[in-house]
């Protein structure tokens, strides 16, 4: 008879249980927008944070929420960008591909050595001992944590600098998040000057430290036909929406320290 009374007791707790769990699930549940997964399952799923969100679901939310525009995928794409247009609605649009730039020059025999490094391998860890071990102290280390902070393979360490290679850099960004010098910026794929330098020390200094850092000497502001170059302590800094890609600064440069991007990518 015990067993019985304890049977249905369990019984009915279990019914009380379940009836409990499911009011929970209804009236405590969160409603999600069906059109957040449908455009998650238009991501790469790489999530890589290029787009500044956490990873592709959280981008997925932002976009359905009107909070981000539907073609901020670098990895995606134009073809990921009009998947997802076509769920929410609206046109892609276009947006500049961006890839990673190395703004330095700073290779073994150009940048001179301050000193022998001998600990871990890490930027990071060299940075901190006296700003790195090579003479210029704005200057790309070569030890490589932008090569692993990379998830497709687009960056290699060749004669101590960090180089890009175009066809493989989706423009995440996730190499000039680990690089601590920063001289890794990103920027669009059109044909106008990059200055390959980060050196904001004055000329004598840069001459001292490397072959090919900007002097500050001045010619690129006042041969730019667009007033698109100033200097921005001790360092050119060209104002993209003024230059129109003519050159006339990279033909005047003294240092070789403004290029074009078909120069050196």
């Amino acid at each position: 008879m015990s067993i019985s009374i304890a049977i249905v007791l369990v019984t009915v707790v279990g019914l009380l249980g379940a009836i409990i769990l499911v009011l929970a699930a209804k009236f405590m549940s969160v409603y999600e927008d069906p059109r957040v997964g449908e455009v998650t399952e238009c991501l790469p799923g790489a999530n890589c944070g290029g787009c500044g969100f956490a990873g592709c679901a959280d981008y997925a939310k932002a976009v359905v929420e009107g909070k981000a525009p539907v073609n901020k995928c670098a990895v995606g794409g134009a073809a990921c960008a009009a998947a997802i247009g076509k769920v929410m609605g609206v046109e892609a649009g276009s947006s500049d591909p961006v890839h990673a730039v190395v703004n330095c020059q700073g290779q073994t025999d150009v940048c001179k050595p301050k000193y022998e490094y001998q600990g871990i391998q890490s930027c990071a860890a060299a940075a901190a001992l006296f700003g790195g071990p090579k003479a210029c102290s704005f200057a790309c280390l070569g030890l490589g944590d932008c090569v692993k902070a990379c998830k497709f393979g687009a960056i290699s360490v060749v004669d101590g600098k960090a180089k890009v290679d175009v066809s493989k850099c989706v423009g995440c960004g996730a190499c000039a998040a680990a690089c601590p010098k920063h001289v890794i910026s990103m920027r669009t794929m059109a044909a106008k000057p990059v200055v390959l330098c980060s050196n904001h020390e004055r000329g004598a200094a840069v001459n001292k430290a490397c072959s090919k850092g900007c002097i500050a000497c001045g010619l690129c502001v006042k041969n730019c036909p667009e007033q698109a170059i100033t200097l921005d302590n001790f360092l050119a800094k060209i104002d993209y929406s003024k230059c129109t890609g003519c050159g006339t600064c990279v033909s005047k440069c003294p240092k070789k320290v403004i290029l074009m991007p078909a120069d050196f990518e």
